[in-house]
């Protein structure tokens, strides 16, 4: 097929790969545009970008698609279909109705559940049992349309950059399997209900609320790595927890209960395994303790 790919960060090189391999002709792909980064803040090309770049494949980089010159040019292009994995940016009606066949989005969830920005987050912070990747047929509205296949995973104990990981190898394998034969896969309106809507996760939500017991807080822990990472404060210093157990155990929410950072929650309580200091590098909680004492009695904030 002849394929317009759309798509900005790692989740969507996968597939951007996978259709390569099977030997779809990827007449050019859109990606957001390079953005600064690194202590130098020079202008750092998106992961899709750098790697269609490396595959030969032209890239174009809109701030928007909203302008007739912009919609004019991904028209002439002459595309069989788009697909959209991530890309950033909101397909105006015209550039959905340019190839033939539309535009085919790889959607991390289970639709109507997840509708938005942050799929794999919301689910793991919900408890969600599990979770998936569906590829929808793109209308205007928020991940509305209806889905033309589906594959899905357990959430367990994963971390939301496992699930990222595992999930864009799903949808790149999904995505090949569905354009060897699109007729065979016709799209099936989403349900009116059990609509959920994933918003963007903010840097404040990383917080650790050790209030709301140690099973959400494990959440936290695993929704928000590796980014931007579940925390704690310690005065004005903050600490990332990247894995922690529950523990049955209670305990004055944010109070430390004993000399190897278990963490009181109510109910039970939290114990660490994996933890950060600004600046530092991942370590375990015996390398930390025997650099910076936090001992029981100390309270969280």
């Amino acid at each position: 097929m002849r394929i317009i790919y759309m798509g900005t960060p790692d989740f969507a090189v996968p597939a951007l790969e996978a259709l390569h391999a099977a030997g779809h002709d990827i007449v050019t792909v859109y990606s957001q545009p390079p953005r600064p980064a690194g202590r130098g803040k020079s202008l750092r090309p998106s992961p899709v970008h750098k790697r269609a770049e490396e595959l030969g494949i032209a890239v174009r980089t809109p701030l928007s698609l909203k302008g007739a010159d912009e919609q004019a040019e991904f028209a002439a292009w002459g595309a069989d279909i788009a697909i959209v994995a991530a890309y950033g940016l909101i397909l105006p009606q015209a550039v959905l109705d340019a190839p033939k066949y539309g535009c085919l989005n790889i959607h991390a969830s289970l639709l109507p559940r997840w509708r938005g920005a942050a799929p794999i987050q919301r689910a793991i912070l919900a408890g969600d049992a599990e979770t998936g990747v569906q590829l929808m047929q793109m209308e205007v509205g928020l991940d509305t349309g209806p889905v033309r296949a589906t594959a899905r995973t357990g959430i367990g104990g994963k971390t939301a950059g496992e699930l990222t990981t595992e999930l864009a190898r799903v949808g790149a394998n999904l995505i090949v399997k569905v354009l060897t034969n699109l007729d065979a896969f016709p799209p099936v309106p989403q349900s009116t209900e059990g609509v959920t809507y994933a918003a963007k996760i903010t840097k404040d939500e990383a917080r650790l609320d050790f209030s709301a017991g140690a099973a959400q807080a494990e959440r936290q822990v695993r929704a928000f790595n590796p980014a931007p990472g579940a925390f704690f404060t310690i005065g004005e210093e903050r600490f990332k927890i990247l894995a922690a157990n529950v523990v049955d155990q209670a305990g004055e929410p944010g109070m430390i209960l004993d000399d190897c950072l278990l963490i009181g929650c109510g109910a039970d309580s939290l114990r660490p395994t994996l933890i950060q200091r600004a600046g530092k590098g991942a370590m375990s909680v015996d390398e930390l303790l025997r650099g910076y004492a936090i001992p029981a009695g100390t309270q969280l904030s």
